[in-house]
């Protein structure tokens, strides 16, 4: 019997509405002839709910600690989902992500999984029962509870279904599927019927939230086939899969924006080999994910480095490039958390030439200054300020012909 791995997100199992909705649907999907094993977040804003209780109780939140409150609201999911599933008579059995065999590393909330050991799911399946699964969590190798940080419930899906051999790994959400640009800010954007694994990467690492980054980068490594479809419609959505070499890619897939970054700048840093590996070097040993880097021409001997950073990793990130700065003979650290990135993405960048300057054009048309520039091969994302980026969206979905 061919299985498919159902992951659904906060919204989709929001109220007792909606968990009794998923349940139903779960169902159907055994009755069609499936093995099914689903993975559940928490209901609705518990997260945010619980990270607001535990600063109301304390400033100081040890991660161990942080961990532990923040899996109960997945736990809650689970059972309340078996129980509907048991009103639908259909066998269910809850796991944790620790009695999933989920294994993480040791580091808080933000754990990698380094292993899956699936045995307990695969008895139950063996058995004709339906595995639901906490998402966001597992078991690290010094036997604590760890959470995996943003989009955490969308990789415990993709690894459970790359472990277990599944069909398909199914990501329900409150879309329809991907876009070309956020329907918010663009209402004429499409939904894509297909996207390639690397479309889809660069789609999520430009601040396309549909899915995690992690959980694509995990699909693509283990050839898991992802559908993005919506639990409120049902209809069929997004499908991200290998490209198909046989098919002419789009020269622009999808625009996207991200406004949680902010920009960090050393001045004055020596012109000297060494100096920019230590600096990022420094900031990777504070687990800062760094995205776009501009260094300057050396004026004087020196140089100015500038960075793009995670909002949230913002003060991690002044302390470890104050710390430095001295010791290396740099000037001030300034930073900017006025600004966003709007990217376009697509596969057939690759093989037509001027898209850069397309967008460039565009861009200086609705007078939008870029600041910082990084690209990939089908991808050019631009740096701008905070209060020009839906403009700068607007306009390149047009410019790009990317409407429904």
């Amino acid at each position: 019997m061919s299985l498919v791995v159902q992951k659904f997100g906060g919204t989709s199992v929001g109220d007792a509405d909606r968990i009794r909705a998923v349940a139903d649907h779960v169902a159907r999907t055994r009755r069609a002839g499936r093995d099914v094993l689903v993975v559940v977040s928490a209901m609705g804003k518990t997260t945010d709910d619980l990270l607001r209780l535990a600063g109301d109780v304390s400033s100081v939140q040890p991660p161990r600690e942080l961990d532990m409150l923040l899996t109960s609201g997945e736990r809650v999911s689970m059972a309340l989902l078996c129980m509907a599933l048991a009103e639908l008579g259909v066998e269910a059995v809850s796991f944790t992500g620790s009695q999933a065999g989920i294994i993480t590393d040791a580091t808080h909330t933000k754990a990698k999984i380094v292993e899956v050991r699936g045995d307990r799911l695969r008895e139950a399946l063996a058995a004709g029962k339906v595995p639901v699964v906490a998402g966001f969590q597992g078991v690290s190798t010094d036997r604590d509870v760890t959470t995996l940080g943003r989009g955490g419930s969308d990789t415990t899906a993709v690894a459970l279904a790359a472990s277990l051999s599944a069909d398909a790994c199914e990501i329900y959400t409150d879309v329809t599927g991907v876009f070309s640009a956020d329907p918010r800010i663009v209402p004429e954007a499409r939904r894509l019927a297909r996207v390639s694994f690397e479309e889809m990467l660069e789609i999520a690492a430009s601040g396309g939230r549909v899915l995690a980054l992690r959980s694509v980068e995990f699909a693509r490594n283990h050839h898991v086939p992802l559908h993005v479809r919506s639990s409120f419609t049902w209809e069929p959505g997004t499908w991200v899969s290998e490209e198909d070499p046989l098919m002419e890619q789009a020269v622009v897939t999808a625009v996207t924006h991200d406004a949680s970054e902010a920009k960090v700048t050393v001045t004055g840093v020596p012109d000297r080999p060494g100096l920019a590996a230590r600096l990022f070097r420094a900031l990777a040993e504070r687990n800062v994910n760094v995205d776009t880097i501009v260094q300057n021409i050396s004026l004087h001997g020196t140089t100015d480095i500038s960075f793009t950073v995670p909002k949230v990793d913002l003060a991690a990130s002044l302390e470890v490039a104050r710390d430095l700065a001295p010791g290396i003979g740099a000037g001030e650290v300034l930073s900017d958390d006025d600004v966003a990135k709007v990217s376009i993405v697509g596969a057939g960048m690759r093989s037509h030439p001027g898209i850069s300057a397309k967008m460039f054009e565009v861009l200086a048309q609705q007078g939008v200054n870029i600041e910082m520039i990084s690209t990939s091969s089908i991808r050019i994302s631009c740096v701008v300020r905070a209060g020009a980026v839906e403009s700068a969206v607007q306009a390149l979905h047009e410019a790009f012909d990317l409407a429904g």
